[in-house]
């Protein structure tokens, strides 16, 4: 209608990402007229849908279009490809201009608080498909959404200290939400990965979905060990990723299959069809009242934590990004035991250390 008013801020063009409306199915699965829903898409599938600043800045402009729409049902926040959702920032980027310049990572973390809050404050139900990996960052913006609907090849997880990061971008807020503090604690400092089925037991997604396909039929994640089995010293091990021989015969079992989303998809589009059976201004409250929990951590943590991670960008951010992008790919984590002697020792933070820390350095040396 010519007299409705346009609330977006700019009209934006999108290069980084991928913007597209696309039709809002029913229960039967037949396009509702009029109606659609929005899809955000990281379109990075080389760099496993990493995000580059100029593609936060459009996921921002996006997730404002999307919530300002009036034929938009819900929105879709994905990944190109089926090998990831998002891991996090561009790591090339961060180690090639944002490492040692801490006023312009600021600057960068800003946009990234943005994302988040643009995110959370959408006047849509907000849906992560999560079609691959979702790490770091990428597990950070996927836990700011409302349902996540996962690939069962999927993998969730941190990766901020073992690259010289705090996962302070949203996972020391909400992940405790979802599991409760000392599960949180382990994932969030080990940063060990979790399958699946892991992310789905302990209540990080809504549903997943076999995507696996050989011979022409669906079968689950040969990966993971998918029954509730309790190990020797009484260990639950449900969704573990299988030993020995049995992980060299999953990974064959791989190779010759194919990967199908069409089920994730029938999966999201089967939640959204039954949102679109209820009210939507109720809708929205009911959501709205559920984000305060996240939003109650966000909004009271985000700008100290956004000055934190600037400032760790002349120490440990500088070593860690540096070491993952430079690094040969055995290798890409810095020496964590070297540093921790040489800060025994007393040693200022200096080119001298991140050099003595570097996998580089450790390579030279066993080549001498």
């Amino acid at each position: 209608m010519e007299h409705l008013k346009n609330h977006n801020l700019i009209e934006t063009t999108y290069n980084e990402i991928i913007f597209e409306k696309r039709p809002c199915l029913d229960t039967d699965g037949i396009p509702v007229k009029g109606l659609f829903n929005a899809w955000i898409i990281l379109n990075n599938p080389k760099q496993f849908n990493s995000y580059t600043t100029s593609a936060v800045k459009e996921i921002i402009l996006a997730f404002a279009e999307a919530s300002n729409d009036r034929n938009v049902v819900a929105v879709v926040f994905t990944g190109a490809g089926n090998k990831a959702f998002c891991t996090g920032g561009n790591t090339k980027e961060y180690a090639e201009y944002y490492a040692g310049n801490p006023q312009e990572y600021s600057q960068y973390m800003r946009l990234f608080n943005d994302m988040v809050s643009a995110i959370l404050k959408c006047e849509k139900p907000v849906i992560c498909r999560v079609n691959g990996m979702r790490i770091g960052g990428g597990q950070e913006i996927g836990m700011a959404c409302d349902f996540s609907i996962a690939s069962d090849m999927a993998r969730f997880g941190q990766a901020g200290p073992k690259h010289g990061s705090a996962p302070i971008g949203g996972a020391t807020d909400f992940l405790p939400l979802f599991i409760g503090i000392e599960r949180a604690m382990m994932s969030l400092t080990l940063c060990e990965p979790w399958s699946a089925h892991q992310a789905y037991y302990n209540g990080v997604v809504t549903e997943i979905v076999p995507v696996l396909k050989q011979n022409g039929k669906f079968i689950p994640n040969p990966m993971v060990i998918t029954d509730k089995i309790v190990d020797d010293f009484g260990k639950l091990v449900f969704g573990n990723t299988k030993k020995g021989e049995d992980l060299n015969v999953a990974k064959e079992i791989i190779a010759s299959s194919e990967i199908d989303l069409s089920l994730l998809d029938d999966a999201l589009n089967n939640l959204i069809a039954k949102l679109l059976h209820t009210f939507p201004n109720c809708t929205n409250k009911t959501i709205s009242e559920v984000r305060k929990f996240k939003l109650e951590h966000w909004d009271k943590n985000k700008e100290s934590n956004r000055e934190w991670l600037a400032l760790n960008m002349m120490t440990e951010a500088k070593a860690g990004f540096r070491a993952f992008n430079d690094g040969p790919k055995e290798n890409r984590e810095a020496d964590f035991i070297k540093l921790r002697q040489l800060l025994a020792q007393g040693h200022e933070w200096n080119e001298e250390l991140q050099e003595k820390i570097s996998p580089l350095f450790k390579r030279k040396q066993e080549n001498v």
